[in-house]
């Protein structure tokens, strides 16, 4: 009897990354940059001086995550506070981060591998 013959695998079909993974992806990435260099909590601190300085609605929120990372550049439980929050997923860090200062951490190339498209 001849052997069977198996049928062609199937490819493997790579599930589309949701706005959500992304956004967490983009968030730990940004964590993982001041992480390695918090010298990089200048340029939030410098957004939302700017922002203020215009008049953007949402000044609580602003004045809060600059006292955080004014903590953030005077100590370790500082930093890893903020870095909790950029890395988390639960409820309130996803508040703190709808009202994210840090535009201008992650370069073209970096955004440039986080951007995703929709099928809908």
């Amino acid at each position: 009897m001849p052997p069977a013959l198996s049928a062609p695998a199937a490819p493997a079909v790579a599930r589309e990354r949701t706005g959500d993974e992304v956004s967490a992806e983009r968030y730990r990435l940004i964590a993982d940059k001041i992480e390695a260099d918090p010298s990089l909590l200048e340029i939030p601190l410098a957004n939302i001086s700017r922002w203020l300085s215009q008049g953007h609605s949402a000044v609580k929120r602003l004045e809060g995550w600059r006292s955080m990372l004014h903590d953030a550049q005077t100590s370790r439980e500082g930093l890893q506070k903020v870095l909790d929050i950029l890395r988390d997923e639960e409820w309130e860090s996803m508040m703190w981060k709808g009202f994210s200062p840090f535009p201008g951490i992650l370069n073209k190339e970096e955004l440039a591998r986080l951007s995703w498209t929709s099928s809908h």
